[in-house]
């Protein structure tokens, strides 16, 4: 009696982190900027844009380097990506998301949409969905950002690593043990760019309050704080301690923080105005 060969049923292997393409849906700023990371950090062929806008002379770098840019996202599942960025405004996130439920199943999903909760993304990409939702912040647009995150459990520790690995594309990050903090995280670093030019604003107003030019006042201002935020990157020393190293005793700087840290002013201020950015964001995310 003669044995039927069997023929082995062929395996198809999926394409692993280190191979499979990396889809970015949104070019705008925050699109954009992790674009041109990623594409500086050497993903650039393996990169694909989505946008109903986009444009290629914004990213001719990038498609020199491989990168192909789509407006629809026609076959995109079939190439089984190993990750996903949603980089969408977060009103459009209802319509858009679930364009790329399928794709989802098997990507890993970063979404920087503020106040979009992973279970509204949870509901538009299915429920077993590997999802990390991050917040970076305007300086990633130079690669000084700070990106902070959190994934679902379905979220294998190779898709953290790797979502880890794409957003320090744009500067630093840090994973955050739950959700919730991300709102908080909204009011301090994706917020506060716009306290520092705030400040640059002031500081700026009190130059010409005491006589200088405001041409001569603005650059003055614009100065220290690049030169302070420089300082604090490559110094090893605390903030504390670097106020203290600029303060002499009885001197002109210890005259003007008097003002500002009697009682704790600045710093009240600052604790009212997180706060209230903070509730704001809360409020987001229910809407």
């Amino acid at each position: 009696m003669s044995r039927k060969r069997l023929t082995p049923t062929p395996v198809v292997e999926k394409p692993t982190l280190v191979e499979a393409p990396i889809v970015i849906v949104g070019t705008g700023n925050m699109g954009g900027a992790i674009a041109r990371g990623l594409g500086q950090a050497g993903f650039a062929s393996r990169l694909v844009l989505i946008d109903p806008a986009i444009h290629t002379h914004d990213f001719q770098e990038l498609v020199g380097h491989g990168a192909r840019l789509q407006q629809k996202p026609d076959n995109i599942a079939a190439e089984k990506p190993a990750a996903l960025v949603l980089a969408i405004k977060p009103q459009l996130m209802v319509q858009v998301a679930p364009l790329y439920r399928e794709c989802a199943s098997n990507a890993l999903t970063i979404s920087i949409a503020a106040g979009t909760s992973i279970a509204s993304l949870q509901s538009w990409l299915g429920s077993s969905a590997a999802l990390v939702r991050a917040m970076p912040n305007l300086p990633a647009t130079i690669g000084k950002g700070i990106s902070a995150a959190c994934a679902t459990p379905a979220t294998s520790a190779s898709q953290r690593q790797f979502a880890e690995t794409l957003l320090r594309a744009v500067g630093d990050f840090v994973w955050l043990p739950e959700e919730e903090l991300l709102d908080a995280v909204t009011a301090v670093s994706g917020s506060g760019p716009a306290y520092v030019f705030h400040l640059v604003e002031a500081l700026s107003s009190a130059a010409q309050a005491v006589g200088i030019p405001l041409a001569v006042a603005d650059l003055l201002a614009r100065r220290t704080i690049e030169g302070a935020g420089a300082l604090l990157e490559h110094s090893p020393d605390t903030p504390t301690n670097l106020r203290e190293s600029v303060t002499s005793p009885a001197g002109t700087t210890e005259a003007a923080l008097r003002i500002l840290m009697t009682d704790q002013r600045l710093e009240i201020l600052m604790i009212e105005a997180v706060e209230a950015a903070t509730r704001r964001a809360r409020e987001l995310s229910k809407s």
